[in-house]
């Protein structure tokens, strides 16, 4: 496909989202939804450390704005990168965290716009329109939501946008496969392990399982589609029993955990009744793995697995061990795509999809002594993560820390 015929497509995109006769992407203040009010605070956090590299200003008369900036500029020309959330998400604040420290250690001037268009078409079209007036060199695709609106309106643009905390984009049909870049202005990254390897390694940590109960919130399509649907029939080709646990409403979660876990428990219990070979594994599923304390509080003694390595966490709330790729892991993949691209190392339509790899192990030895849990030496010499049994973090990104005395 030509450029001038790309661009056409992009720019019929965008203009199906203007309204009426304005034009393109010159949308009237009426086509916005009213803005909240909400603080900036409710949904663009960044993590203190960061704040003697950058500061975090509003912008006025948008709390869903916000403009980052290094306290003291670096060498070399301006770099402004916008970056699309389409919510508030812990899971962001860990990324956006992330990359400003790894454009600190590559010493990039750089300006970021945070932007949250509430999954909303019309704010996403403001967003674009600005990336259209020119001046911003790189958009950031925050989520599987943002990076799905992007695909279909802003594919084939002529700003690179690199994917960030986003599930597999060969499952989600975003790209062919993990072989060959995009062919367009997306680089992809993945929050996702293969499957194959996801599911080898819960063998290897329970060799003979029987049972698996697949957490997962079956609104959330992409976790569905990339992790739960995939390993049901991954497990179901093992001759692996699966219980597929989907909570229907989100904002019930926890009641319907309380009760999709205790049921599960029992139809396990009938080809394991010690309950030895059975585990339930929790999809990259805010609404569920939110609801750890209520999943572990009916688990009993079958082990709770992530595939989100920030649920293993200190204390009792805490999956006994997760493998997969952190979000910090991905965000700095992403980053580093970012950085070679805006110093024109990289192009972004040739880079293929970043998968981080060795997975993130994290384990709390906490939550393993209470369900009498031994977890293999090879988890143990391979996990970048570590709880002790007071469950205190002792382990990090592969490094001791220093523990803190107990209270």
């Amino acid at each position: 496909m030509s450029d001038t015929r790309s661009l056409s497509l992009q720019r019929r995109r965008l203009a199906a989202l203007a309204v009426g006769a304005f034009g393109l992407l010159v949308v009237p203040p009426t086509a916005f939804p009213a803005v909240p009010a909400v603080g900036l605070a409710s949904w663009f956090k960044v993590d203190p450390a960061r704040a003697s590299d950058w500061r975090v200003e509003p912008v006025e008369g948008d709390p869903l704005q916000a403009v980052v900036r290094r306290v003291v500029p670096a060498a070399g020309p301006l770099r402004r990168v916008l970056v699309l959330y389409p919510r508030p998400s812990p899971a962001y604040d860990i990324a956006i965290s992330k990359v400003l420290e790894v454009f600190v250690n590559k010493g990039l001037n750089a300006e970021f716009l945070a932007f949250n268009f509430q999954n909303d078409d019309g704010r996403g079209a403001a967003a674009l329109q600005m990336v259209e007036d020119g001046g911003i060199d790189l958009v950031f695709a925050m989520g599987s939501e943002s990076t799905a609106w992007l695909h279909q309106y802003y594919r084939r643009g002529v700003v690179p946008v690199v994917t960030i905390c986003a599930k597999d984009p060969v499952a989600l049909g975003q790209i062919p496969s993990y072989d060959e870049g995009s062919g367009t202005n997306f680089a992809f990254t993945s929050l996702n392990m293969p499957i194959e390897v996801q599911l080898a390694y819960l063998l290897d940590f329970k060799p003979g399982l029987r049972n698996l109960g697949i957490l997962v919130d079956g609104k959330n399509i992409s976790a569905v589609r990339t992790q739960a649907k995939p390993m049901q029939q991954a497990a179901a080709a093992q001759g692996i029993a699966v219980q597929y646990l989907s909570v229907q409403n989100p904002a019930k979660a926890k009641e319907e955990l309380a009760k999709l876990v205790s049921e599960a428990v029992g139809q396990m219990r009938a080809s394991d009744p010690a309950l030895d070979r059975s585990l339930f594994w929790i999809t990259g599923s805010t609404a569920v793995f939110k609801e750890i304390a209520t999943i572990n509080a009916h688990a009993g003694r079958v082990p709770v697995v992530s595939a989100v390595p920030e649920v293993v966490q200190e204390g009792d709330d805490s999956a006994v061990l997760s493998i997969g790729i952190s979000f910090e892991s991905n965000a700095n993949l992403a980053a580093l795509y970012a950085v070679d691209i805006l110093t024109g190392r990289a192009v972004p339509g040739r880079l293929k999809v970043g998968i981080v790899s060795p997975p993130d192990i994290a384990i709390n030895f906490r939550r393993a002594r209470q369900i009498g849990l031994d977890i293999p030496i090879a988890f143990f010499e391979s996990a970048n993560y570590i709880y002790d049994y007071e469950g205190r973090l002792v382990r990090r990104l592969g490094e001791p820390v220093a523990v803190r005395p107990p209270r």
